[in-house]
């Protein structure tokens, strides 16, 4: 039917299609979220002898971020369903830029707690609304690869901070304040930018009523099989890698022995592998028409190269499971779980259905960093968290397995 139809063809601003500019925009959205996230990691045992801190307060600076960041999820995206996406995502967006500043500002551990919980709420206003904008532009038969390459800015962003972040304090010698306020202003940029070139779908009375016809309470997304078994897996994922972004520089300075200068780069290998990865992937998942055969083929080895990059004892062996990792694990993953939220939720509903999807993942996420600082006080080691992580990645591959998919269908265009 013609008013399923998803992108207006006429959409097209100097002969590039609309949803392009949306996708580049989007990416660049991500890279500057991971970049200021990231910065922070690789300059951690700069802070933690600055405040005189244990592994568990230095955890605590990124799970408070996350606190914040992963409660905000929920509402942020059911105001952007009501009040236009835009308007929730750009306010935001410079908000997290200014107080990403604001960080590098603080004295004492106290103060950068509060603008980490500050610079992580802003942040919350991003991924519901912006990937209920981009489902709603990018056609159908392209979805998971357009979602990839905005996905992509994740991998780019954290490479990025860590890799600024390293070479300004290690390499140049400034003090680890330096690296926020560099990143804060292309931040501020980028947040403009998608305000005056993203162009959001206005919903005519015909699309308006049947969208308020339709439209059910945020409960039945909670009733959905197949997104509640999505959910667990983007939980059991994202610990892992949360545990890897936040404590993977530490790890390789302080269990490795890897030099300061180095770890930025070796850190961001993840990053960079991710990258074909998360292409490969999303393309073979558009082409099958189908997610779960790919999600059940990747998550095992994920688990297994978590537990080499403990067991292995050399280093090269090490960095090799690494960019295994990289290659199978979240960050190459979720284009195809961010596709089958987008078929398994009510459109009118894909800012609430992607903002409950970053929550739950986010959740892990304010869990891990301070359980592997508390591993690492008790056993003096991160390896207990590396396996939690593998254990906890067998349980979400237990519950995909009751993803329910219909057969791939020809998408239509009217």
């Amino acid at each position: 039917m013609a008013m399923l139809q998803t992108v207006p063809m006429e959409d097209r601003r100097c002969g590039i299609p609309g949803w392009w500019i949306t996708v580049f925009l989007f990416w660049l959205g991500w890279v500057f979220m991971y970049a200021d996230r990231t910065i922070l990691n690789p300059i951690m045992k700069d802070i933690q002898l600055e405040y005189g801190l244990s592994a568990t307060q230095l955890g605590l600076l990124n799970s408070v971020f996350f606190l914040s960041y992963a409660f905000l999820q929920v509402p942020a995206g059911v105001l952007g369903d009501k009040l236009g996406k835009k308007k929730v995502l750009v306010p935001g967006f410079i908000f997290f830029g200014v107080f990403t500043a604001v960080s590098g500002m603080m004295k004492s551990f106290t103060a950068l707690l509060f603008a980490r919980v500050m610079t992580g709420a802003g942040q919350a206003t991003y991924y519901g609304p912006q990937y209920g904008l981009s489902s709603e532009q990018i056609p159908p038969e392209r979805r998971t690869f357009g979602s990839a390459i905005i996905n992509c800015g994740m991998a780019f962003g954290l490479a990025l901070g860590m890799m600024v972040s390293s070479y300004l304090v290690y390499d140049q010698g400034y003090n680890w304040r330096v690296p926020f306020f560099v990143m804060s202003v292309p931040t501020v940029v980028i947040a403009l930018l998608i305000w005056f070139l993203v162009k959001e779908k206005k919903s005519g009375p015909v699309a308006q009523q049947a969208a308020d016809t339709k439209k059910g309470s945020f409960m039945d997304l909670l009733k959905n099989r197949n997104l509640m078994v999505t959910y667990l897996m983007v939980f059991c994922s994202l610990f892992g890698f949360f545990l890897m972004v936040t404590w993977l520089p530490y790890y390789l300075q302080n269990e490795r022995g890897i030099d300061g200068s180095q770890i930025g780069n070796i850190a961001s290998l993840i990053a960079w592998v991710s990258i074909p990865g998360g292409l490969l992937f999303a393309s073979i998942s558009d082409k099958l028409g189908r997610r779960k055969p790919l999600i059940m083929f990747m998550v095992p080895v994920a688990i297994i190269s978590l537990i080499s990059i403990v067991q292995m004892q050399d280093v090269n062996m090490m960095i090799v499971a690494l960019c295994v990792y990289g290659l199978f694990g979240k960050l190459a993953m979720d284009p195809v779980l961010v596709a089958t939220i987008a078929d398994n939720a009510p459109k009118e509903s894909y800012s609430s259905a992607f903002g409950m999807f970053n929550f739950v993942g986010m959740s892990s996420s304010i869990l891990a960093p301070t359980i592997a600082g508390a591993i690492t006080d008790v056993t003096g080691s991160l390896a207990a968290g590396f396996y939690l992580s593998a254990g906890l990645l067998v349980l979400g591959l237990v519950g995909i397995m009751f993803l329910k998919e219909h057969k791939p269908a020809k998408t239509a265009t009217a």
